[in-house]
């Protein structure tokens, strides 16, 4: 299996326990390693063979720009079965990093495997 991954995706959300945290945007980082088969691409080198990684970007920002969760779990699970489902990726890797969470260059986050690994 090959790997492509888009690293270093801001996205501003609303995401947090607290109520301060509901009421305004914040930063977050997702990066994402896609499990498939490039072969066909690079034999065609056509776009329509290739996992479309600005079409999953754009997937991404949506979801979490237009959703709003309590918990980086709950989005990080979301989100990769968002990728998992409309893509057809049978394995991703997800960190998501929500920095200054609980204060000034901290950062927390996940980091979560879905699918098998082929």
């Amino acid at each position: 299996m090959d790997i492509v991954f888009i690293r270093g995706l801001r996205i501003d959300a609303i995401i947090g326990i607290h109520d301060w945290e509901k009421q305004q945007r914040r930063p977050l980082w997702i990066d994402v390693e896609l499990g498939c088969d490039i072969r066909r691409a690079a034999a065609t080198d056509r776009i329509g063979d290739a996992l479309d990684y600005a079409a999953v970007t754009e997937r991404l920002t949506q979801l979490v720009a237009n959703n709003q969760f309590e918990l980086v779990e709950t989005l990080a699970e979301h989100c990769a079965q968002c990728l998992r489902e409309e893509f057809t990726i049978p394995w991703l890797r997800l960190t998501l990093n929500k920095p200054n969470a609980v204060g000034d260059g901290v950062a927390v986050g996940v980091v979560i495997e879905r699918g098998e690994y082929i």
